[in-house]
């Protein structure tokens, strides 16, 4: 049944690329400011898009092969892509009830539009597809932005990690959010 349901993913994102799209994408820029935002299922080749991303958007970004092993070890990830362009990711595993998101970023010159809010409901929502009762995260204590939407969406702090993250200065801890689904 995993061979056949593979196949039949290849088939659908065979189909659903359109390479005209792509060509008025380039050509008319002006379409690029109505086009919507699409979350759909990260493949390899996004590995590139979403490692540039990462460096762009983080002091201390993940290093390409992480993306990668997350990959291959079966995580879900996707991909919020707009006019062709790939602006936002989220990872997350799911598992025993419990999900954690492993990460969530919109590239810099998307921010503040929203595809943050989107891609957490979508991750949101797998977890839920898959059964799991609650999803976790961690998030620097210095990201307010982060904080404000994941308070808004309902996370609670419920811990701290302490020196989780690399920072300029030695470490940094990591607040612990958690909320129900």
């Amino acid at each position: 049944m995993g061979v056949m349901s593979e196949l039949f993913g290849l088939i659908r994102r065979w189909m659903s690329y359109d390479a005209e799209t792509e060509f008025y994408y380039k050509h008319f820029p002006s379409l690029v400011e109505t086009a919507e935002l699409v979350l759909r299922p990260m493949r390899r080749s996004d590995l590139k898009a979403v490692a540039a991303i990462e460096k762009l958007a983080y002091e201390f970004p993940w290093e390409p092969a992480t993306f990668r092993d997350c990959f291959n070890v079966g995580y879900s990830c996707w991909i919020g892509e707009r006019a062709g362009q790939v602006v936002s990711y989220g990872i997350c595993s799911v598992g025993a009830g419990e999900s954690h998101i492993l990460n969530l970023c919109v590239a810099p010159a998307s921010q503040r539009q929203g595809y943050g809010r989107r891609m957490l409901e979508k991750l949101m929502e797998v977890a839920r597809n898959h059964r799991a009762e609650s999803i976790f995260l961690e998030v620097r204590p210095s990201n307010k932005a982060a904080i404000r939407l994941y308070r808004q969406m309902g996370f609670n702090e419920i811990g701290t990690r302490k020196d989780y993250y690399p920072a300029r200065k030695g470490r940094e801890d990591a607040l612990v959010m958690a909320r129900m689904l």
